[in-house]
C-alpha cells in the first residue's frame, strides 16, 4: 500500500498535542479589529484547542500526526 498523503493546508494550520488534541490559532483576528471589543481581542490571543467534532475532521487530514 502506498502512503497516505497529508493535506498541506492542514499541516500548516494545525499542531497536535502530546495527548492527541488539535491546537489551532484563534479565529476572527485577521482584519476588522476596530469593530471587535478589547475583551475579544484579548481572549483571542495565542492558540486554542479544537472541539472534538472539529478535531476529528482535522485528524483525517493528518493521518501520521500523533
Amino acid at each position: 500500500m502506498p502512503k497516505m498523503k497529508t493535506k498541506s493546508g492542514a499541516k500548516k494550520r494545525f499542531k497536535m498535542t502530546a495527548t492527541g488534541k488539535v491546537k489551532s490559532a484563534q479565529a476572527g483576528k485577521r482584519h476588522g479589529m476596530i469593530k471587535r471589543s478589547n475583551k475579544f481581542i484579548r481572549d483571542a490571543r495565542g492558540t486554542m484547542v479544537l472541539s472534538e467534532p472539529d478535531a476529528k475532521i482535522v485528524k483525517k487530514y493528518m493521518p501520521y500526526a500523533r
